[in-house]
Protein backbone atom coordinates (compact mmCIF):
# COMPACT_ATOMS: atom_id res chain seq x y z
CA UNK A 1 0.00 0.00 0.00
CA UNK A 2 1.55 3.68 -0.86
CA UNK A 3 -0.15 6.22 1.26
CA UNK A 4 -0.67 9.93 0.30
CA UNK A 5 -2.14 12.70 2.07
CA UNK A 6 -4.41 15.90 0.71
CA UNK A 7 -2.60 19.16 1.52
CA UNK A 8 -5.55 21.59 2.05
CA UNK A 9 -5.13 20.15 5.80
CA UNK A 10 -2.23 22.34 5.73
CA UNK A 11 -3.69 25.42 3.67
CA UNK A 12 -1.91 28.00 5.48
CA UNK A 13 1.11 26.89 6.16
CA UNK A 14 4.62 27.27 3.87
CA UNK A 15 5.60 24.07 1.60
CA UNK A 16 8.43 23.77 3.01
CA UNK A 17 7.22 23.66 6.63
CA UNK A 18 4.52 20.79 6.26
CA UNK A 19 6.51 18.36 3.72
CA UNK A 20 9.31 17.17 6.22
CA UNK A 21 6.36 16.04 8.66
CA UNK A 22 4.54 14.54 5.55
CA UNK A 23 7.62 12.53 4.53
CA UNK A 24 8.56 11.66 8.16
CA UNK A 25 5.58 10.05 9.15
CA UNK A 26 5.88 7.91 6.15
CA UNK A 27 3.64 9.08 3.56
CA UNK A 28 5.24 8.75 0.24
CA UNK A 29 3.19 11.63 -1.82
CA UNK A 30 1.07 14.13 -1.74
CA UNK A 31 -2.19 14.95 -3.45
CA UNK A 32 -2.72 19.06 -4.18
CA UNK A 33 -5.16 21.07 -4.11
CA UNK A 34 -5.07 23.94 -6.48
CA UNK A 35 -6.40 26.92 -3.63
CA UNK A 36 -3.52 25.31 -1.67
CA UNK A 37 -0.71 27.50 -2.21
CA UNK A 38 0.59 31.37 -1.97
CA UNK A 39 -0.19 31.31 -5.82
CA UNK A 40 -3.42 29.58 -7.29
CA UNK A 41 -2.32 26.75 -8.84
CA UNK A 42 -4.58 28.35 -12.20
CA UNK A 43 -2.38 31.34 -11.87
CA UNK A 44 0.97 29.67 -11.41
CA UNK A 45 3.17 29.62 -14.74
CA UNK A 46 4.52 26.14 -16.12
CA UNK A 47 7.83 26.96 -14.42
CA UNK A 48 6.45 27.87 -10.96
CA UNK A 49 4.60 24.50 -11.38
CA UNK A 50 7.33 22.62 -11.73
CA UNK A 51 9.50 24.72 -9.11
CA UNK A 52 6.22 23.18 -6.59
CA UNK A 53 7.03 19.74 -7.74
CA UNK A 54 10.09 19.84 -7.67
CA UNK A 55 10.18 21.11 -3.83
CA UNK A 56 7.79 18.19 -2.96
CA UNK A 57 9.95 15.67 -4.63
CA UNK A 58 13.06 16.76 -2.94
CA UNK A 59 11.25 15.58 0.55
CA UNK A 60 11.19 12.31 -1.06
CA UNK A 61 7.11 12.63 -2.09
CA UNK A 62 5.95 12.30 -5.16
CA UNK A 63 3.25 14.42 -6.68
CA UNK A 64 0.28 12.42 -6.66
CA UNK A 65 -1.80 14.67 -8.51
CA UNK A 66 -4.64 17.28 -7.68
CA UNK A 67 -8.43 17.21 -6.05
CA UNK A 68 -10.91 19.93 -5.40
CA UNK A 69 -10.37 21.03 -9.60
CA UNK A 70 -13.36 23.74 -9.71
CA UNK A 71 -13.54 24.58 -5.97
CA UNK A 72 -13.61 28.50 -4.96
CA UNK A 73 -14.86 29.66 -8.89
CA UNK A 74 -17.42 31.34 -10.43
CA UNK A 75 -19.14 31.29 -13.45
CA UNK A 76 -18.23 27.46 -14.03
CA UNK A 77 -20.11 24.49 -14.73
CA UNK A 78 -20.21 21.14 -16.88
CA UNK A 79 -23.89 20.26 -16.39
CA UNK A 80 -25.69 23.75 -17.15
CA UNK A 81 -27.50 25.29 -19.96
CA UNK A 82 -25.72 27.80 -20.39
CA UNK A 83 -23.18 26.49 -23.38
CA UNK A 84 -20.82 29.51 -21.99
CA UNK A 85 -20.60 28.28 -18.73
CA UNK A 86 -19.89 25.28 -19.98
CA UNK A 87 -16.90 26.53 -22.10
CA UNK A 88 -15.72 28.37 -19.38
CA UNK A 89 -15.33 25.08 -17.27
CA UNK A 90 -13.47 23.22 -19.82
CA UNK A 91 -10.64 25.87 -20.46
CA UNK A 92 -10.12 26.37 -16.76
CA UNK A 93 -10.15 22.45 -16.19
CA UNK A 94 -7.10 22.43 -19.36
CA UNK A 95 -4.96 25.17 -17.26
CA UNK A 96 -5.69 22.66 -14.76
CA UNK A 97 -4.59 19.62 -16.68
CA UNK A 98 -1.25 21.43 -17.79
CA UNK A 99 -0.16 22.90 -14.30
CA UNK A 100 -0.46 18.86 -12.82
CA UNK A 101 1.48 18.05 -15.57
CA UNK A 102 4.14 20.74 -14.77
CA UNK A 103 4.47 19.52 -11.56
CA UNK A 104 4.54 16.12 -12.27
CA UNK A 105 1.10 14.51 -11.22
CA UNK A 106 -0.66 11.54 -12.65
CA UNK A 107 -4.06 11.88 -11.05
CA UNK A 108 -7.04 14.06 -11.15
CA UNK A 109 -9.93 13.76 -8.82
CA UNK A 110 -13.24 15.35 -10.47
CA UNK A 111 -15.44 15.96 -7.50
CA UNK A 112 -16.45 19.65 -7.71
CA UNK A 113 -20.39 19.05 -6.96
CA UNK A 114 -21.24 22.81 -7.14
CA UNK A 115 -19.87 22.91 -10.70
CA UNK A 116 -21.57 19.60 -11.30
CA UNK A 117 -25.25 19.97 -10.05
CA UNK A 118 -28.00 19.28 -11.75
CA UNK A 119 -29.77 22.80 -11.54
CA UNK A 120 -33.14 23.66 -11.62
CA UNK A 121 -34.94 23.31 -15.15
CA UNK A 122 -32.08 20.98 -16.39
CA UNK A 123 -33.48 17.77 -17.41
CA UNK A 124 -31.72 15.03 -16.41
CA UNK A 125 -30.42 12.87 -19.72
CA UNK A 126 -29.11 16.64 -20.52
CA UNK A 127 -27.05 16.33 -17.28
CA UNK A 128 -25.43 13.14 -18.41
CA UNK A 129 -24.97 14.12 -22.18
CA UNK A 130 -23.56 17.60 -21.13
CA UNK A 131 -20.98 15.85 -18.41
CA UNK A 132 -19.78 13.46 -20.73
CA UNK A 133 -19.10 15.79 -23.84
CA UNK A 134 -17.64 17.85 -21.00
CA UNK A 135 -14.60 14.84 -19.91
CA UNK A 136 -14.17 14.21 -23.92
CA UNK A 137 -13.30 17.50 -24.58
CA UNK A 138 -10.89 17.74 -21.69
CA UNK A 139 -9.53 14.15 -21.82
CA UNK A 140 -7.23 14.60 -24.62
CA UNK A 141 -5.29 16.53 -23.12
CA UNK A 142 -5.24 15.20 -20.07
CA UNK A 143 -3.66 11.86 -22.65
CA UNK A 144 -1.40 14.49 -23.70
CA UNK A 145 0.18 14.97 -19.72
CA UNK A 146 -0.32 11.15 -18.86
CA UNK A 147 -2.80 12.00 -16.34
CA UNK A 148 -5.41 9.71 -15.33
CA UNK A 149 -9.04 12.40 -14.75
CA UNK A 150 -11.09 10.23 -12.00
CA UNK A 151 -14.65 10.94 -11.51
CA UNK A 152 -16.03 11.03 -7.92
CA UNK A 153 -18.75 9.68 -6.44
CA UNK A 154 -20.14 11.67 -3.91
CA UNK A 155 -22.36 11.29 -0.80
CA UNK A 156 -26.19 12.73 -1.73
CA UNK A 157 -25.69 15.64 1.06
CA UNK A 158 -23.00 17.17 -1.01
CA UNK A 159 -24.48 16.46 -4.83
CA UNK A 160 -27.61 15.88 -6.87
CA UNK A 161 -25.13 14.09 -9.58
CA UNK A 162 -23.63 10.78 -9.77
CA UNK A 163 -23.79 9.91 -5.81
CA UNK A 164 -23.16 6.01 -6.47
CA UNK A 165 -20.77 3.88 -7.54
CA UNK A 166 -22.65 3.08 -10.67
CA UNK A 167 -22.98 6.07 -11.58
CA UNK A 168 -19.60 6.87 -11.42
CA UNK A 169 -19.55 4.00 -13.40
CA UNK A 170 -22.17 5.37 -16.02
CA UNK A 171 -20.24 8.94 -16.80
CA UNK A 172 -16.68 6.75 -17.56
CA UNK A 173 -18.73 4.56 -19.94
CA UNK A 174 -20.23 7.15 -21.55
CA UNK A 175 -16.95 9.53 -21.89
CA UNK A 176 -15.35 6.09 -23.09
CA UNK A 177 -11.67 7.17 -22.83
CA UNK A 178 -8.25 5.69 -21.67
CA UNK A 179 -7.62 8.63 -19.25
CA UNK A 180 -10.49 9.07 -17.85
CA UNK A 181 -11.58 6.48 -14.29
CA UNK A 182 -13.42 6.12 -11.33
CA UNK A 183 -12.29 7.80 -8.22
CA UNK A 184 -13.72 6.11 -4.82
CA UNK A 185 -13.99 7.64 -1.67
CA UNK A 186 -14.98 6.05 1.95
CA UNK A 187 -17.24 8.75 3.06
CA UNK A 188 -19.40 9.29 -0.22
CA UNK A 189 -19.18 5.19 -0.15
CA UNK A 190 -20.82 5.12 3.28
CA UNK A 191 -23.97 6.89 1.89
CA UNK A 192 -24.42 4.04 -0.56
CA UNK A 193 -25.80 1.88 2.70
CA UNK A 194 -24.21 -1.51 1.86
CA UNK A 195 -20.88 -2.98 2.22
CA UNK A 196 -17.94 -1.20 0.86
CA UNK A 197 -15.72 -4.08 0.11
CA UNK A 198 -18.48 -5.22 -2.20
CA UNK A 199 -18.19 -2.01 -3.81
CA UNK A 200 -14.61 -2.14 -4.26
CA UNK A 201 -14.39 -5.14 -5.38
CA UNK A 202 -17.44 -4.53 -8.17
CA UNK A 203 -15.72 -1.41 -9.44
CA UNK A 204 -11.91 -3.40 -10.06
CA UNK A 205 -12.50 -2.39 -13.79
CA UNK A 206 -12.48 1.17 -13.14
CA UNK A 207 -10.64 2.17 -9.97
CA UNK A 208 -8.23 4.87 -10.60
CA UNK A 209 -7.74 6.53 -7.58
CA UNK A 210 -8.88 5.90 -3.89
CA UNK A 211 -9.67 8.50 -1.05
CA UNK A 212 -9.61 7.38 2.75
CA UNK A 213 -11.71 9.25 5.50
CA UNK A 214 -14.27 8.49 8.23
CA UNK A 215 -16.74 10.76 8.02
CA UNK A 216 -15.33 14.15 7.62
CA UNK A 217 -11.88 13.24 9.57
CA UNK A 218 -9.36 10.71 9.15
CA UNK A 219 -9.23 6.59 8.71
CA UNK A 220 -9.06 5.44 12.59
CA UNK A 221 -10.80 8.30 14.09
CA UNK A 222 -14.32 7.44 13.31
CA UNK A 223 -15.96 4.05 13.20
CA UNK A 224 -15.18 2.48 9.99
CA UNK A 225 -13.25 -0.45 10.86
CA UNK A 226 -10.43 -0.08 7.71
CA UNK A 227 -9.12 -3.86 7.50
CA UNK A 228 -11.97 -5.18 5.17
CA UNK A 229 -11.38 -1.83 3.02
CA UNK A 230 -8.08 -2.91 2.28
CA UNK A 231 -8.72 -6.37 2.16
CA UNK A 232 -10.75 -5.89 -1.04
CA UNK A 233 -8.18 -2.87 -2.16
CA UNK A 234 -5.69 -5.97 -1.75
CA UNK A 235 -8.09 -8.41 -3.40
CA UNK A 236 -8.90 -6.50 -7.14
CA UNK A 237 -5.34 -6.00 -7.36
CA UNK A 238 -5.60 -1.91 -6.55
CA UNK A 239 -2.00 -0.77 -7.01
CA UNK A 240 -2.80 3.14 -7.04
CA UNK A 241 -2.85 5.65 -4.16
CA UNK A 242 -4.78 5.82 -0.67
CA UNK A 243 -4.58 9.17 0.05
CA UNK A 244 -5.95 10.50 3.27
CA UNK A 245 -8.78 13.24 2.63
CA UNK A 246 -10.61 15.05 5.87
CA UNK A 247 -12.89 17.76 5.86
CA UNK A 248 -12.67 18.87 9.61
CA UNK A 249 -9.37 20.02 10.64
CA UNK A 250 -10.43 20.56 14.48
CA UNK A 251 -8.21 18.09 15.82
CA UNK A 252 -5.38 19.68 13.63
CA UNK A 253 -3.21 19.25 10.95
CA UNK A 254 -0.39 17.37 12.70
CA UNK A 255 -2.36 14.41 14.97
CA UNK A 256 -4.54 14.18 11.31
CA UNK A 257 -1.88 13.06 9.46
CA UNK A 258 0.19 10.76 12.22
CA UNK A 259 -3.16 8.94 13.69
CA UNK A 260 -4.28 8.54 10.11
CA UNK A 261 -1.36 6.24 8.66
CA UNK A 262 -0.54 4.96 11.96
CA UNK A 263 -3.99 3.44 11.95
CA UNK A 264 -3.78 2.73 8.21
CA UNK A 265 -0.80 0.29 8.80
CA UNK A 266 -2.30 -1.64 11.49
CA UNK A 267 -4.71 -2.38 9.38
CA UNK A 268 -3.17 -3.82 6.42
Amino acid sequence: MKYAICNELFEGQPLGEYLPLVARLGYTGLEVAPFAFDTHVAQMSPEEARRVGDQIRAHGLEVVGMHWLLARTEGLHITSADREARDRAAAYMTTLIRRTGDMGGKIMVFGSPQQRNVLPGVAEEDAWEWAAHFFQRVAPVAQEEGILICIEPLARDDTNFIYTKDQGVRLVELVDHPSVALHLDVKAMSDEGRPIPDIIREAKDHLGHFHANDGKLGPGMGPIEYRPILQALKDIGYGGWISVEVFDFSPGAERIARESIEYLKSRE
